[in-house]
């Protein structure tokens, strides 16, 4: 995949919840619960790990906002996933950072067992 056929390069693609100078967030296409938004830095970088301290802390600026939002949106959220995976041998699909924002409500699955 290259920048021309990133789809996270082009935020006009899709509907844009929240932004600020290096990050945008969107709803993700394909959601695990209601409201599951994406964080992306706008520059095209695939790692995490990569990521500039100016640009972690425009997406963690975000992240902050976007959940509040979505408690606004729906007072049944008692509590957030947030996570990335980095690597394709960690499932991620897109070469393009983004950070998931997922909304828990209670019940909606069961936990998973702790170890």
């Amino acid at each position: 995949m290259t920048i021309e056929t990133c789809p996270f390069c082009d935020s006009r693609a899709a509907s844009v919840v929240a932004e600020n100078d290096l990050a945008f967030a969107i709803r993700d296409k394909f959601p695990v619960m209601e409201l599951h938004t994406l964080v992306i830095p706008r520059r095209h970088v695939i790692d995490y790990f990569e990521l500039s301290e100016d640009e972690l802390h425009a997406i963690h600026s975000l992240l902050r906002e976007c959940r509040s939002g979505i408690c606004g949106l729906d007072a049944r959220v008692g509590g957030f996933n947030v996570g990335a995976n980095v690597g394709r041998a960690a499932g991620q699909k897109i070469p393009h950072v983004h950070i998931h924002l997922i909304p828990r409500r209670s019940g909606d699955i069961p936990p998973p067992p702790a170890r």
